[in-house]
């Protein structure tokens, strides 16, 4: 794996390029920019940033006002925050008008660690999904979170794009980003897995320690929650003989749940398990502590597999 970097960091510096070729953009924050990152944003252009305080609800329905007015409108707050508190403005006044409103949250998942269950957002994927007109990113590391957001700039309507607190290692074998299409990052005929954010080098562990059992895993990182490849998804069904999906996330609304629900749709036969958050909620912890108590490091994977192949 590559050096770890905050793909927060790459966030900020990114919306300070686009801000620089566009004077369109608005970046609106809830008194977290330091953490964000949209503080760099901030400092460049403060006449276009916006501090809404501890009033995310207010933040929400003000980007969707801003997006009505034609300003291409950043919103990032914490993951917790931006999906649970502004559910209700993000579907009346965001989603149901298809404003141009992109919210970046960070902070998602359980690594986010001695914060605690209240603030480790681990149902916002599912919340986000059950929205009409809403598109979901999860970037495997700091460099396609970069491609996350300009595809998101680029790319007229709502997003949510869900980052970490915590340094990601980099994946130097990332394929080329397109929006709605996942990627091979390594070939294998008997199970493949199919992971998102930080679970991709996880994945990648994984199908490394089961090579050396002879055992050979296709590993998908299929970063575009929604809309999800279906193709792809189809392509490793019929190539391998069992699908394992591996998320930050509670098993239930999030990126297993939308790799079952192609499996169902297009009559797809094969097993498909779900590494992830088992209806539970987080707890305070150092995020490997947490990855190893979740039972989602490589090696609960490489379980995974066996009993798919069992």
């Amino acid at each position: 794996m590559g050096e770890k970097l905050y793909a927060r960091d790459i966030y900020g510096k990114t919306l300070v390029e686009l801000g620089k070729k566009d004077n369109n953009i608005v970046v609106l924050d809830a008194d977290l920019s330091g953490s964000t990152r949209t503080n760099f944003f901030a400092r460049e252009f403060p006449e276009r940033f916006f501090n809404f305080g501890v009033a995310e609800q207010n933040m929400m329905a003000a980007s969707a006002g801003l997006a009505s007015c034609g300003k291409i409108v950043f919103v990032s707050t914490f993951a917790m925050f931006a999906t649970g508190r502004c559910w209700d403005q993000i579907r009346n006044t965001v989603c149901y008008n298809n404003f141009n409103v992109k919210i970046v949250a960070t902070h998602g998942g359980i690594t986010v660690g001695p914060d605690g269950a209240s603030h480790q957002a681990i149902e916002d994927i599912a919340l986000m999904r059950s929205i009409p007109n809403m598109r979901i990113i999860v970037p495997c590391d700091a460099y396609e979170t970069k491609d996350a957001v300009v595809a998101a700039y680029n790319t007229p309507g709502p997003f949510y794009v869900r980052l970490g607190r915590a340094k990601v290692a980099t994946i130097p074998s990332r394929g080329k980003f397109r929006l709605g299409k996942g990627y091979i990052l390594r070939e294998g005929k008997d199970v493949t897995l199919i992971a998102c954010g930080i679970m991709v080098y996880q994945a990648l562990d994984a199908a490394e320690l089961l090579a050396q059992e002879g055992i050979q895993c296709r590993v998908v990182n299929l970063h575009t929650i929604k809309p999800i490849d279906a193709e792809l998804i189809e392509d490793c069904a019929c190539k391998t003989q069992g699908i394992i999906t591996c998320e930050e996330h509670m098993v239930t609304g999030g990126l297993g749940s939308a790799v079952s629900e192609v499996i169902v749709n297009r009559n797809l036969k094969i097993q498909c398990l779900r590494i992830g958050i088992q209806d539970k909620f987080g707890q305070s912890g150092e995020p490997d502590d947490l990855i190893r108590q979740y039972k989602m490091t490589p090696e609960d994977i490489k379980d995974k597999v066996k009993v798919v192949l069992a």
